[in-house]
């Protein structure tokens, strides 16, 4: 259940009630791809660095070590020690992204696993099989992802076999929850909003899924190559045709200053792989930007990657000491990169919350955005 508590402008403030505890809003959801983050980082750091959802990704569990096995492990709360809320999403986005490995069809999607190129069939059915076996708290509907730039004639019947595809999501998710032997029998369901960067599939296809009654719903196939104005375009279009009273989630998404754009058009979870990402690469996220710990002007800097930040890393080491570390190929200076930025994007969402309470967001977001200098 979703509880909006205030508004600023489109902004929204809320808290949503899962089987796994209360998620406040907006969020960052930390990316787990199989059920860990990259990086060297435990179930321990992410309840120490604020961490509210943690997301696992269907396609790479079940090819590796397989759902089945999770389920038999208790499911992937048990399986990672992890006891609050974890997002799955529906494979979709992996299969998709499998170019000239796939073969879509209304049953689904028959394509080569990218481990050891079995064949795999994945359609609506088998991705909510895969999640509850899995027993996430909010399960992601199967959908289509085109590419950014796909012509309409052939976004629109994509578009039109999501929805079709959503309705066979939702009919066996309640089919799953009611067998005795699922481990998480609330499991939660959001559908996805797809339509490329045409306003009027957006909207049409918004309007469609709004009917179904979900528990959240999902903007997908965005930051997927588009402009980032494209994308602010068809968010601001697109959020006021969905449930207000329900999460509205921007897939894989994305930098500080995108999040902040897309706070302000009303979105309230968020998922990405750049601050994990570019801490294994010694790029570390602060107020004044971004900052690349690999340049020797950090060799002797004695001060943390940012003053006054309370991540594990900033309280004890400095500049100078996780450079080394990066350039020795000591898998610490990665792990404490990738502590950073996470705690960075955690508290972030946090001082975001606390703006939209005080309705001070607008001030909050370009104080944030001038000192970003381009983030």
């Amino acid at each position: 259940m979703y509880k909006l508590i205030t508004t600023d402008g489109r902004a929204k403030r809320g808290e949503f009630h899962t089987p796994h505890g209360v998620i406040q809003t907006p969020v960052f959801m930390n990316v787990g791809t199989v059920a860990a983050i990259k990086g060297a980082v435990s179930t321990e750091d992410l309840e120490q660095i604020g961490t509210l959802v943690e997301l696992s990704n269907t396609y790479h569990l079940h090819v590796r070590p397989g759902d089945k096995l999770i389920k038999q492990m208790g499911g992937l709360h048990r399986f990672m020690s992890w006891d609050k809320p974890i997002l799955t999403d529906s494979g979709g986005f992996q299969v998709f992204s499998l170019a000239g490995l796939r073969k879509i069809k209304e049953e689904g999607v028959y394509f080569n696993s990218h481990i050891d190129g079995r064949k795999i069939f994945m359609g609506p059915e088998e991705s909510m099989q895969i999640q509850s076996n899995l027993a996430s708290t909010i399960a992601m509907a199967f959908d289509e992802c085109p590419p950014a730039t796909a012509e309409r004639n052939y976004i629109q019947p994509s578009v039109d076999r999501t929805t079709r595809w959503l309705k066979r999501c939702k009919d066996e998710m309640a089919r799953l929850n009611s067998l005795e032997d699922t481990i998480n029998k609330q499991q939660m369901l959001f559908g996805i909003n797809q339509g490329g960067i045409f306003e009027d599939i957006r909207i049409e296809h918004a309007k469609v899924i709004s009917e179904m009654d979900l528990d959240g719903y999902a903007i997908g196939g965005l930051a997927v190559g588009e402009s980032h104005e494209d994308m602010y375009r068809i968010i601001e279009a697109t959020v006021p045709y969905l449930p207000q009273n329900k999460p509205t989630y921007l897939m894989g998404v994305g930098t500080p200053a995108n999040i902040l754009e897309a706070v302000e058009r009303g979105v309230d979870f968020f998922d990405c792989v750049y601050p994990s990402r570019n801490g294994r690469h010694g790029h570390v996220y602060t107020n004044q930007g971004k900052l690349n710990l690999f340049n020797q002007k950090y060799e002797t800097d004695d001060r943390p990657i940012e003053e006054g930040c309370g991540c594990p890393a900033c309280k004890r080491y400095s500049r100078a000491y996780i450079r080394h570390l990066l350039k020795a190929k000591e898998m610490l200076g990665m792990r404490f990169c990738v502590l950073h930025n996470l705690y960075f994007y955690n508290n972030m969402m946090k001082e975001i919350r606390e703006a939209i309470e005080e309705h001070r967001f607008a001030e909050y977001k370009r104080k944030k955005l001038d000192g970003f200098n381009g983030l």
